[in-house]
């Protein structure tokens, strides 16, 4: 049984996902709030950075948004120059430029945008300039997917480039078309409207927050929708009516009987344990979570796992163990960026290769971007995973005051 809970608060729009009842993925987003990922703009150049191979943009925003010279450059690898041009000579102060939001604004830093233009539909991502053909990783089936890149083949244009969405498994050419011609047109009324408007002027906002849990997370491997609000409900019931009108039935309106949704269904006592510093493992081991901005630290312990063969084994079983709460973990804390896990030491290479292996099985995944570097020289495995907005620990949870973010008392001296 999987479900996704949409809960409205006064200032907080919430999403949980639950496999079998165990908590698997959380979002959030101010209901008063703007959600700028994804929209596009037509900014203006302020200042060109040659030292730093990057130039700031006026968008409108209030902070000046920054464009990398990676994102001037043609979105395929093999159109781009072998070696990488000066900044300098892609763009000049002054100059007006369509761009896109690829990244929220974080602490003091202003959005990042780039050119690599790309448009969400239910079945696929159409990309204007790309020219490549692309297929999600989570559709296994190899025949599948040579179905699915021989239709895109057909339906789009050389410089066209699309990349078929997990959803699109079993689509026929007809819903593929379809979901192609209405991202086209789309882009082609953003590029209508750009040559009209005031310099900064929004062309393109993403689809609202219940718009895109519905776009992105509705397939039929979901059984229900529970929703707490009537608007989010009609809304949601809409979008559903649209886009898939075979599931629109699967979301239903969660009505209050004196017990929020969230209490109702375990949410909130999972997300206490979730954020927690030590995280225990059902067999008995713990994950201690340690979080700095740019870096997360997992270090996996035994506890009270005896095992029941040798101490090989009992490393080696909680460490699997450890691997599937950590990639679970991640997803749900929203962790970005470099993660160093811990595990314990194990003695034989092929367990250390499970290891990873599992890992990578389980954050392929995620919907967002992980890597699995592998195991450094003194034994830790090293991951990233991409940050794209300020993480949920940080919005749910405040520094203390009196300590700082330490968590110790001071005996004095």
């Amino acid at each position: 049984m999987k479900q996704m809970l949409i809960r409205r608060q006064e200032q907080l729009t919430q999403t949980a996902v639950l496999e079998n009842g165990r908590l698997t993925e959380f979002y959030m987003e101010e209901t008063t709030g703007r959600h700028l990922v994804g929209n596009i703009y037509k900014g203006r150049v302020v200042n060109v950075l040659p030292g730093m191979q990057a130039a700031f943009v006026d968008i409108g925003q209030g902070k000046n948004a920054f464009l990398y010279v990676d994102d001037l450059l043609p979105p395929h690898l093999e159109q781009q120059p072998k070696e990488k041009p000066p900044i300098a000579s892609l763009v000049k102060p002054g100059q007006s430029v369509l761009v896109q939001v690829s990244k929220e604004a974080l602490g003091g830093k202003g959005a990042r945008v780039t050119t690599h233009y790309s448009l969400p539909g239910r079945y696929l991502v159409y990309m204007p300039l790309a020219g490549y053909i692309g297929v999600s990783k989570k559709i296994g089936s190899e025949q599948e997917r040579e179905r699915l890149k021989h239709l895109a083949g057909r339906l789009k244009t050389e410089e066209e480039g699309v990349i078929l969405r997990t959803v699109a498994s079993e689509a026929s050419e007809q819903e593929l078309q379809d979901d192609l011609l209405q991202l086209r047109s789309k882009w082609e009324q953003i590029n209508k409207e750009a040559h009209d408007v005031p310099i900064p002027a929004e062309l393109h906002a993403e689809a609202g927050f219940v718009q895109r849990m519905v776009r992105d997370l509705l397939n039929a491997e979901l059984d229900e929708i529970w929703i707490s609000h009537h608007q989010h409900f009609n809304e949601a019931v809409r979008h559903a009516s649209l886009m898939a009108p075979q599931l629109k039935e699967r979301i239903l309106m969660y009505k209050n009987d004196g017990t929020d949704l969230f209490g109702r269904f375990g949410v909130q006592e999972q997300l206490e344990t979730a954020f927690g510093k030590r995280i225990r493992l059902p067999s008995g081991g713990d994950l201690v979570w340690e979080q700095t901005e740019a870096l997360t630290v997992i270090d996996v312990n035994t506890g009270k796992y005896t095992g029941h063969l040798d101490l090989e084994d009992t490393v080696f079983q909680t460490n699997l163990e450890a691997a599937v709460e950590i990639a679970r973990l991640l997803r749900l804390r929203d962790a970005g960026g470099i993660i160093i896990i811990d595990f314990i030491d194990m003695e034989r290479e092929e367990h250390r290769e499970q290891v990873k292996r599992e890992l990578e099985q389980l954050t392929a995944k995620d919907r967002t971007t992980c890597h699995v570097v592998g195991w450094t020289r003194l034994g830790l495995l090293e991951m990233t995973r991409k940050k794209e907005k300020e993480n949920v620990e940080s919005r749910l949870y405040e520094i203390c005051g009196t300590c700082q973010g330490r968590g110790k008392l001071f005996r004095g001296f």
